[in-house]
């Protein structure tokens, strides 16, 4: 079953010619109990998107739902299924980490108890620190024990482990993922690349308020060529079929679809004519990869990069 579903929806800001579409047309359809990854650069659209969404604010056009239902008019019946992460809490400084979370709770109709939630984020030894005195990884376990205090069906994470140390953070995982088996229907933004590979069933990246690429991890990556990098050898590379090759100055860089194929062909002419690789990198398409050459391309799509199919490749 379909629990948030937008379509066509356009967030814009301003009107006649200052106005700025931060959103555009946009697609999404995020199932019951899945977790489904939000990524894109700096200003893609990303926190407008969520605005929208959980009823913050109306789309400029499009429609969204949340279980069947408008999350700004119909929000006083969708809200208490909510549960929301922001970016930055804003809790009062000066209570306690305990006295904080009872607050959230107060305005819950069934909350979970209040230390069992503060021992599921590491706060149990935190519980009589003023909000003031913990640290930026702390404020945000905090913050996210508040989103899961109500029992969310449905849960929001805005960069859930930004400013987390890596065993808090891995700790994050594990709850996220213990909420996601437990049912709860999850939409995730994070900046970690590896965060978004090890925890969504799908994802979407956006660029410039649009979805540029979508799906499983495996079949966002599917179609991106891996790399083989390695320093301009001392003779003219071999015919590399299926290969694409750019040279930046003294580094040769192949794309290809096979990497295995492709880097045993490179080897084997190595050995046979006594080459040395310097510099040789090989590297399967990853996440990662498939984020920076979406970036890339979209942000200098008139770039004259220099390819050469095959062998081309001359020595400097």
């Amino acid at each position: 079953m379909t629990v948030i579903d937008v379509d066509a929806m356009t967030r814009r800001y301003g009107s006649g010619k200052n106005a700025y579409e931060a959103v555009k047309a946009l697609d999404l359809q995020v199932a019951e109990g899945e977790l489904f990854g939000l990524l894109g650069t700096n200003g893609a659209g990303k926190t407008s998107t969520l605005e929208v969404i959980q009823g913050l604010s109306r789309p400029s056009s499009g429609t969204v739902r949340i279980m069947g239902m408008d999350p700004v008019s119909d929000r006083r019946t969708i809200r208490p299924s909510l549960g929301i992460m922001l970016q930055k809490g804003g809790l009062p400084q000066d209570l306690t980490t305990t006295e904080s979370l009872r607050m959230w709770a107060g305005t819950c109709s069934d909350p979970l108890p209040v230390a069992d939630v503060l021992g599921r984020v590491d706060l149990a030894g935190r519980a009589d620190t003023r909000v003031k005195f913990l640290s930026g990884g702390e404020q945000r376990r905090l913050d996210l024990a508040c989103a899961i205090i109500s029992r969310p069906r449905i849960l929001f994470l805005d960069e859930p482990t930004t400013g987390l140390d890596p065993e808090s953070r891995r700790n994050t995982w594990h709850l996220i993922q213990e909420l996601k088996d437990s049912g709860v229907t999850i939409m995730l933004t994070t900046h970690y690349l590896d965060e978004a590979e090890s925890l969504c069933d799908r994802l979407a990246i956006m660029h410039r308020g649009s979805v540029v690429r979508s799906g499983t991890v495996d079949e966002v990556v599917a179609d991106h060529p891996a790399k083989i990098e390695l320093k301009v050898p001392a003779r003219a590379l071999p015919s590399l079929p299926g290969t694409s090759i750019d040279v930046a100055g003294e580094t040769v860089s192949i794309q290809t679809a096979s990497v295995q194929e492709t880097l045993t062909d490179l080897l084997m002419w190595a050995r046979e004519h006594e080459v040395t690789l310097h510099g040789l990198d090989a590297r399967a398409a990853s996440l990662e990869t498939v984020f920076l050459s979406i970036a890339d391309d979209i942000d200098n799509p008139d770039v004259d990069r220099p390819a050469i199919e095959n062998n081309e490749v001359m020595s400097a």
